[in-house]
């Protein structure tokens, strides 16, 4: 490596994920990266076996003990590979993994979400892994858009191994209440926003609608995106193409439902909706699977009372929401380790093992394969109390789609968009600085084509 070279693999190393997807790391890391990745800890361990590490960011201790049984009946199953697991942070896992990588040691296995996964393949450490995608499909075959956000340049750079999708949750017994049908969620706009109305009474209030400059953000609005005809946010040229009436439409709208979310919301994050949720002062919130788990203990309410539907769409609209599929990349070039990565991600996605994986956090990790909706998991402790819930996420997993990544090629800048949440500061504009919706969006586009220029 040369002297400029190695200056700038350490300032890589030391950046930021924003400042990272700012500068763009090809220009800093450049091709000398590339001959790094997979040159870790090489060789065997004391038992003869191929040691394959494995980083991930799901760092809540049940994921991680949930994730140990999957690894530990990995490492019994066969002679040739040992796996052990790291636990890291989404906060500094972009300078640690071009640390890694700088320093020629990187994981063998990294759990990613699509926007690291974009900003790592910058350093051209990354690599494809189609062969391991395809001989798993031929068995299991992968849902359409887990496998999307991670193609690109005629090549597949993860292997998908969980989803996540938002779905509209609501208190039935707060419906009742309110004298609306415990069994007839909202359908359509008109009805979200009456039944938003009708549920908002006193310190109660009908739906969470976040304002906040966060991901959780970008995600609820993105969801009403997709219901309006919104879900392509580039041109098939990889142009933005944010400013449009369905989008203005979209917000006008969004920033009408604040007005029924209780104060505060628009600074919430992630734990907030559900809380208020369960502690009864909010009767509708829009997110992920997540809320099954601790229901029951935190609202002192009936598994029951836990209702869920698909997010409403306009009457011109279509079904959807946003959808995450997680998926694990490989840095390694070293034959032998990359068959101990494919055997390893085999036997995750085999269906007697994938429910352990899955219930690492159940109803919030769903099935990224055609036949993970196994009764191992779906009849599990928690998931068995909600069959519905369980069903319908399956089910709307198929109307999944994430920003930015619903086209053929991954476009310029969607990971600035990203990483500096820019849809969510559009909403801001609009809910929190009264701009108007037209004026919002349309500095939303301008944004926009400057992080893609």
């Amino acid at each position: 490596m040369t002297r400029e070279n190695l200056a700038s693999a350490r300032m890589l190393g030391r950046m930021s994920r924003r400042d990272f997807l700012r500068i763009g790391g090809t220009s800093l890391a450049g091709a000398s990266l590339l001959g790094l990745a997979g040159c870790g800890a090489g060789g065997g361990t004391s038992s003869g076996k191929v040691p394959l590490i494995l980083w991930h960011q799901e760092q809540p201790p049940n994921r991680v003990k949930q994730f140990q049984k999957v690894i530990d009946a990995f490492n019994k199953s066969q002679d040739n590979f040992k796996v052990t697991q790291q636990v890291q942070n989404y906060e500094d896992v972009y300078q640690k993994i071009t640390s890694a990588i700088q320093a020629g040691e990187p994981p063998d296995i990294h759990f990613s979400i699509p926007d690291l996964t974009v900003a790592i393949m910058e350093t051209g450490a990354v690599q494809p892994v189609e062969d391991i995608v395809k001989e798993i499909d031929s068995s299991h075959p992968f849902l359409p858009a887990a496998l999307q956000p991670y193609e690109n340049e005629g090549h597949t750079w993860a292997v998908p191994i969980f989803g996540m999708i938002q779905m509209l949750w609501y208190r039935k017994d707060m419906f009742e209440a309110a004298g609306l049908d415990p069994e007839s969620p909202p359908r359509n706009w008109d009805e979200l926003r009456q039944y938003s109305e009708q549920l908002t009474q006193g310190n109660k209030y009908g739906i969470g609608i976040t304002s906040s400059k966060h991901l959780y953000t970008d995600q609820e609005f993105y969801t009403f995106m997709i219901t309006n005809g919104g879900k392509e946010m580039f041109d098939e040229g990889g142009n933005v193409n944010f400013d449009t009436p369905n989008n203005v439409e979209t917000l006008a709208f969004y920033k009408e439902l604040s007005q029924f979310s209780p104060p505060g919301s628009n600074s919430w994050t992630w734990a907030e909706p559900q809380a208020a949720l369960n502690n009864g002062s909010l009767a509708m919130a829009i997110e992920k699977g997540q809320f099954l788990g601790p229901f029951e203990e935190e609202s002192g309410r009936p598994a029951s009372d836990l209702g869920v539907a698909p997010v409403p769409w306009p009457p011109d609209g279509e079904r959807g929401s946003i959808y995450y599929s997680n998926a694990a990349m490989t840095y390694t070039q070293e034959e032998e380790k990359l068959e101990g990565v494919k055997e390893f991600m085999k036997f995750v996605l085999e269906p007697k093992n994938y429910a352990d994986i899955l219930l690492a956090e159940p109803g919030l990790f769903l099935p990224v394969t055609e036949d993970g909706d196994s009764p191992a998991w779906k009849d599990s402790e928690v998931l068995g109390k909600y069959p519905e819930a369980v069903n319908l996420m399956v089910e709307q997993s198929k109307y999944g789609y994430l920003f930015g990544f619903t086209g053929d090629q991954i476009p310029s800048g969607i990971g600035q968009i990203s990483a500096e949440n820019m849809l969510s500061q559009v909403v801001q504009k609009a809910i929190v600085e009264g701009d108007s919706p037209e004026s919002a969006v349309a500095w939303g586009q301008q944004e926009m084509q400057d992080a893609a220029s």
